[in-house]
């Protein structure tokens, strides 16, 4: 009896276990099928939203696995895509979303890492990150014809112009994207005695260009770069266009007795479509371009350069040249430099993109080159204060005004940037507003750009716009009744505008806060009118040629808008011919 107790319960014992086992089973056989359905393979759109409107992609997933990015909506600049290639490539090995954006784009990478994400997300995918091990990279010293240190506007021109010379040419990028501070360029490439001047019935010349650009540099440009930089402005736009440029729209700029501004199609920003032109041309030139490679010293012997030395990933090597051009842009982002050359602008914003850190002055000392006009450092009245976004000065000579915080004009708009921006310091707050209407806002795509971004700000009448501005609405109307009554009568009484072309009289109207901010460093190392660089015992470094904001002496103690485009390909295109016939020799 006993025995068959025990044996019943063991039975019982082992049903128990039996049941458990079958539970556990059945338990984990939905886990292993919801494991399953988790491997997902789609093809799912995403959003972000970037520095100039909304930003669509297209993630292909196979089994869970990014195998594909596509953009297929996005406003961002031509500039990014080098960018945009990085971080797809990034995330398709690594099969992860956590990516760190790039230097120098930062809205672009968040605006692409965020729609990324959001694919992601609505898929409903759960990613597995995988390890990457990284490409052991050749790093070996190689030889060229001419090394150029920097691929904006002016190393780009230079390299264009000594590739069609018949130079071997490498060109290096600290960046992970061409353009520097060209990618920034918003209003247009001053140009005088052009075909498009003479169509609309505007008398210009070079003369009178040299005259404006030395008035508004306060004699202190160098009369012989300035003489070789009006001369052949006409010239270089053309050439431009030859490169595949549409720069046939004309306005007017600050500091200009004339129309005289040539304006990308549409009106978009002219660094935007010149870069677009130059990136075909190394394509079609098969430029080399080392991105990411920073130069960080000038080889020499004795008075002679001999190449660069370059770093790129935490490993060094040379390049040896015949000839160095440098095109490595100003010091606008180097806050300790700036107020090393000029304390009064401590603590001031800046509109330079970041790579503007003065890295040549720092590797021309040991070769005892000379600096012109080092102190000599702009600011541009009309930027976006805390944000820093410039506001191209092209809408002013499109017929916006400025008005302070009592809604008042209290300028001439179209005065030297750096008359504008001590006039709007002294205002209250040290702030002003431009205000336009529908009428200015419709002559440049940019403007459509800046309300997307949510910087101008929109109202159906004046009085609704000066609440927005938080100032008096009756002063505001009155302010700009005036101005209307300028206009009409072609006669600036009060602040002596010349170019009084639109009433603003047609809603909806739109408003911006600005403030001052640093902008352009007119000072570099010195050069002649080949572009070579010159040391302090006034001889030439041989084989080192310069152009750009690098340089010092083309603008004097101002730039004016437009000229700084002018500028970069005038005199980059020289330096690549010069660099181009030494090494011939």
């Amino acid at each position: 009896m006993k025995l068959k107790k025990l044996l019943s319960l063991l039975l019982a014992v082992m049903l128990v276990f039996s049941m458990t086992a079958c539970q556990q089973k059945e338990a984990e056989k939905p886990a292993e099928e919801e494991k399953t359905e988790e491997l997902v393979s789609a093809v799912v759109e995403g959003e972000g939203y970037g520095k100039y409107g909304p930003f669509k992609v297209e993630v292909t997933l196979e089994n869970s696995e990014i195998k594909d990015i596509v953009v297929i909506e996005s406003s961002e600049s031509g500039f990014t895509e080098p960018v945009i290639a990085q971080l797809t490539k990034q995330m398709i090995d690594s099969n992860s979303v956590d990516a760190d954006a790039v230097t120098g784009a930062t809205l672009t990478s968040f605006a692409f890492l965020n729609a990324v994400k959001d694919a992601v997300e609505q898929s409903g995918a759960v990613l597995t990150a995988k390890e990457v091990q990284a490409e052991a990279e050749k790093v070996e010293d190689v030889t060229t014809d001419i090394v150029i240190i920097g691929a904006g506007g002016a190393g780009l021109s230079a390299a264009i112009e000594a590739t069609n010379a018949g130079a071997k040419v490498i060109v290096v990028e600290k960046n992970a994207f061409m353009g520097g501070n060209t990618n920034y360029a918003t209003g247009g490439m001053n140009a005088a005695g052009t075909k498009y001047q003479e169509a609309k019935g505007i008398q210009d010349s070079p003369e009178l260009f040299y005259a404006d650009t030395m008035k508004g540099g306060k004699d202190l440009n160098n009369p012989e770069l300035l003489k070789v930089f009006t001369e052949k402005s006409a010239d270089t736009l053309y050439w431009l266009e030859s490169l595949g440029a549409d720069l046939s729209e004309v306005g007017r700029s600050g500091g200009q007795s004339v129309d005289r501004i040539h304006k990308g199609p549409g009106g978009m920003p002219v660094g935007t479509h010149l870069m677009s032109v130059f990136t075909d041309q190394v394509e079609k030139l098969e430029i080399e371009v080392r991105l990411n490679t920073k130069a960080v010293e000038i080889l020499s012997d004795s008075n002679t350069v001999t190449g660069v030395k370059v770093e790129k990933n935490g490993n060094s090597y040379n390049i040896n040249a015949k000839a160095v051009i440098l095109a490595s842009g100003g010091f606008g982002a180097n806050p300790e430099m700036i107020v090393k050359y000029k304390p009064a602008l401590k603590g001031f914003g800046t509109t330079n993109a970041p790579g503007a850190t003065g890295d040549a002055l720092a590797m021309v000392e040991k070769l005892g080159v000379s600096l012109t006009d080092i102190d000599q450092i702009q600011t541009h009245p009309t930027v976006v204060p805390i944000i820093n976004e410039m506001i191209t000065e092209g809408i002013r000579g499109d017929g916006a005004i400025l008005v302070n915080h009592e809604g008042q004009r209290f300028i001439n708009e179209l005065e030297t940037r750096d008359v504008v921006s001590k006039a709007i310091l002294e205002q209250n707050k040290a702030t002003a507003f431009l205000v336009l209407d529908s009428q200015t806002y419709a002559k440049a795509s940019t403007y459509e750009k800046y309300k997307n971004q949510g910087l101008l700000k929109e109202a159906q009448t004046l009085a609704d716009l000066a609440k927005i501005m938080d100032v008096d609405a009756a002063t505001l109307e009155a302010t700009v009744a005036k101005y209307n009554e300028a206009v009409k009568a072609k006669s600036d009484a009060e602040f002596g505008r010349t170019s009084l072309d639109v009433e603003l009289v047609t809603g909806p109207f739109y408003a911006v806060e600005i403030s001052p901010a640093v902008h352009h460093t007119m000072g570099g190392v010195t050069i002649n009118t080949s572009a070579e660089v010159i040391n302090n015992s006034g001889e030439t470094v041989t084989g080192l040629f310069a152009a750009g904001e690098v340089t010092g002496g083309v603008h004097g103690a101002n730039r004016i808008g437009g000229n700084a485009v002018t500028d970069i390909t005038v005199f980059g295109r020289i330096a690549g011919a010069s660099a181009a016939a030494f090494i011939a020799k």
